[in-house]
Order: structure tokens, then C-alpha cells, then sequence
């Protein structure tokens, strides 16, 4: 009768472990600060528009009185 054979199997080390759950954070880290910089784009947006709401108010008043 033969023994089963032996699979080795790698533990990861420490360095190994941590790396995986580092890059595992980052790649939420880069999605976040995406999102971050398209939420800003958009918000200035929203800015340059309102200034020309403000401006074309303040025109039409001045010339209303």
C-alpha cells in the first residue's frame, strides 16, 4: 500500500499577506479619490453656472432701474 502523495502548499509569508491587503485597499483608495475628482469637475461646473445666473440678474436689474 502507498502512501497518498504530499501537495506542498505555500504559505504565504507575512510580506506576502500584507501586500495583498494593501493592494486590495489602494485599488479603493484610487476609486474613491476617481470619484473625488469627478465630484469636484462637477461642482465647479455647477459654480461657473451659477455665476452666470448671477451675473445676467445683476445686468438685467441695473438696467431695469
Amino acid at each position: 500500500m502507498q502512501a497518498a502523495p504530499v501537495r506542498a502548499i505555500a504559505i504565504p509569508s507575512f510580506t506576502d499577506a500584507f501586500r495583498g491587503i494593501e493592494s486590495l485597499l489602494m485599488s479603493g483608495a484610487r476609486r474613491n479619490a476617481w470619484t473625488a475628482v469627478l465630484e469636484d469637475r462637477r461642482r465647479a461646473r455647477d459654480r461657473v453656472e451659477t455665476e452666470h445666473v448671477l451675473e445676467a440678474a445683476a445686468t438685467r436689474t441695473e438696467k431695469a432701474t
